[in-house]
C-alpha cells in the first residue's frame, strides 16, 4: 500500500466493484482520453472488479485509488519497470467528481517515489494531446516532452496523438 496526504493506493477488493462503477468505470468522461472502454452495468462491473483483482496480483505496482478518509474507491494507476532503471506510468485516471482537487499532482508525486525507491533514475509519463490536465500534471511534475506517436483506439477507432515525457530521477 502506497501513501500520500488524502489518499491510498492498494489493491482492490471485491466490495470496491460499485463505488468504481458507480465514480469511475460508468462515466465516459474518465476515459475520453484513454484505450479503455466504460462499464455499462452493474453485472459488467462485478465481473470487471474480478479481472482488476487478479490483474492487481499479478501486477505488483497496479492500485486502485482510495480517499483515506472513507476508504471510497475513486480510480487506478500504476507503474511498470521497462529497464533496469528506467520506469513508466501506466495509467492515472481519477473519476470526474474527484478532479480538481490536486489528487493527480498526490497520485503522481506518490508514483515517482515508488519507482524512485525501487532504483528509477529516469520516469517516462504520456499523455493524449488533447488532455491538458494530464499535460499540466506532466508539466508541473517537471516532465519534459521528447516524442510524440500516433495511435488508433481499438474499441472506437478514433486517432489520437499521445505526447510521452520523460523526467530524471535524483
Amino acid at each position: 500500500m502506497l501513501e500520500t496526504k488524502d489518499l491510498l493506493l492498494d489493491k482492490a477488493k471485491f466490495e470496491d466493484w460499485e463505488p468504481m462503477f458507480r465514480h469511475v468505470w460508468s462515466r465516459p468522461s474518465s476515459f475520453r482520453y484513454m484505450v479503455l472502454e466504460t462499464t455499462q452495468d452493474e453485472a459488467e462491473a462485478q465481473d470487471r472488479m474480478r479481472r482488476t483483482i487478479a490483474f492487481q496480483a499479478q501486477q505488483e505496482t497496479a492500485y486502485t485509488i482510495f480517499l483515506k478518509a472513507t476508504r471510497l474507491a475513486i480510480g487506478f494507476a500504476g507503474i511498470r519497470q521497462l529497464e533496469e532503471d528506467t520506469w513508466e506510468e501506466t495509467g492515472i485516471c481519477l473519476g470526474p467528481d474527484f478532479w480538481g482537487r490536486g489528487y493527480g499532482t498526490q497520485v503522481l508525486d506518490c508514483l515517482l517515489r515508488h519507482a524512485q525507491e525501487r532504483g528509477a533514475k529516469t520516469f517516462l509519463y504520456s499523455s493524449w494531446e488533447e488532455n491538458r490536465g494530464s499535460q499540466a500534471l506532466a508539466e508541473k511534475a517537471g516532465f519534459v516532452p521528447y516524442a510524440t506517436e500516433r495511435h488508433t483506439r481499438p474499441h472506437d477507432g478514433r486517432d489520437y496523438t499521445l505526447i510521452k515525457y520523460t523526467k530524471a530521477i535524483p
